[in-house]
């Protein structure tokens, strides 16, 4: 996937990053190369390979999935710099 200066350039817009003119070329050129090698691992033949979470076989802890309100909403609430009738109090935000 080849990109142009102009994909850079919006790309850098959006990303927030100032980019001089001059080195859009060569950005150009280096995320064009980064692309590619990307590309490339759509070829890798990955049929029958387990997905891995760790380069290490390791059994995850497990517990008991249930909703719980955490018996601690008291706690909680002292770290709010403002708390109201036992909730979060926050300014208003709609104009």
């Amino acid at each position: 996937m080849a990109l142009d200066k102009a994909s850079i350039a919006r790309v850098a817009h959006l990303a927030r990053i100032k980019v001089p003119d001059q080195d859009l070329d060569r950005f150009a050129r280096e995320v064009s190369t980064i692309l590619g090698f990307v590309e490339q691992l759509a070829d890798v033949d990955t049929d029958g390979v387990e997905p891995m979470t760790s380069v290490v076989a390791m059994a995850l802890p497990r517990r008991e999935d249930k909703v719980t309100d955490g018996s601690q909403a008291k706690a909680v609430l002292r770290n709010a710099p403002e708390a109201a009738h036992g909730f979060f109090a926050v300014p208003k935000v709609v104009e």
